[in-house]
């Protein structure tokens, strides 16, 4: 990115064209947020700020990061503890599906697998095999009823958790 603003060849702040500036920062997959500051006489600051890893996807059999953004970035780095996502789902709809995880009792770092329908419904694989089945809606609400089994100690031989049903849970 430093070098496609170099390549804008700012010879005066008076004359900086932001809309260029901005154009070049936002095609970063790697910025989640940025501000620019004219600090005139000769001064340009930006201070950037980078999105988080969120997930992998197969997008046209080729593995991506989901970032915090909700762009698609280049599997170039190291994630071995991000959870792999299998099926379509639109992007928006991983991000509003991850909000309600981390607004639920259930920790985002417990989860190793994520399961997406067409029918819009997810599963959830956690890092010990416990396989949870959510609904399509109500999924706030699910995640902490399955919670609540999760850490129980008389329920230590779980490997399925089914809550599709409103304010039932089926465990197996």
């Amino acid at each position: 990115m430093t070098k496609n603003l170099n390549n804008l060849k700012i010879k005066n702040i008076f004359f900086l064209n932001k809309s260029k500036i901005s154009e070049v920062i936002e095609s970063d997959t790697l910025v989640e947020n940025y501000s620019v500051f004219k600090k005139y006489p000769s001064n340009l600051t930006i201070q950037i700020k980078d999105t988080n890893f969120l997930a992998k996807i197969n997008v046209n059999n080729k593995i991506y990061i989901v970032g915090s953004n909700g762009k698609l970035i280049n599997n170039n780095y190291k994630n071995d503890n991000l959870p792999f996502i299998f099926g379509k789902p639109e992007i928006d709809e991983f991000l509003k599906f991850k909000k309600l995880i981390d607004e639920s009792k259930f920790s985002y770092d417990q989860i190793k697998n994520l399961y997406f329908f067409p029918s819009k419904r997810w599963d959830v694989e956690l890092n010990n095999k416990v396989l949870l089945k959510l609904s399509k809606k109500n999924i706030k609400e699910s995640l902490n009823q399955a919670f609540e089994f999760f850490n129980n100690t008389n329920f230590k031989e779980i490997k399925l958790i089914d809550a599709r049903i409103k304010n039932q849970i089926t465990i197996k």
